[in-house]
């Protein structure tokens, strides 16, 4: 018998990670506004400042100024401090759908934050892993906010 990996896992992303942060859920999902808006960054931790209207069928993109930029998706949903999902083709210039969810909750004295991105498109070899670097970054920049040096 041989193992065929289905086609349609070439064009299936799902991504799932959990970051523990040593803050109160109130503070910790308004960091996460502020990691993903205004305090966004790019690759190698380049500045690149998005813009999130963090209400259901907000926007969320890039203002490059001039009425030029890149919009990476629509607020889904939004239940603050315990919910925010995102729709959209995200930071990717091809065939692509996308749904990013953050959900947060209180474990002991920390807040769980756990993200999952689904995705459905035509990926180009090594972008699943970029994806999966680039999201672990953004809740280290949440979680380091946070951490306290003895």
């Amino acid at each position: 018998m041989i193992a065929v990996a289905s086609p349609l896992d070439d064009l299936t992303l799902d991504i799932t990670q959990d970051t523990h942060v040593r803050a109160s859920i109130e503070d910790t999902f308004a960091a996460l506004l502020e990691e993903l808006g205004p305090n966004n960054k790019g690759m190698a931790d380049a500045p690149m400042p998005m813009v999130l209207e963090a209400h259901p069928g907000g926007r969320w993109y890039r203002d490059l100024g001039g009425n030029n930029g890149h919009c990476w998706g629509m607020v889904q949903a939004i239940r603050s401090p315990t919910l925010l999902e995102i729709s959209g083709p995200l930071m990717m210039s091809f065939a692509v759908a996308s749904n990013v969810q953050y959900r947060l909750r209180v474990q002991g004295d920390e807040t769980v934050i756990t993200l999952r991105h689904t995705a459905l498109g035509l990926f180009p070899e090594g972008y699943r892993d970029n994806l999966t670097l680039g999201w672990a970054a953004m809740t280290r920049r949440v979680q380091a906010r946070f951490a306290t040096t003895s």
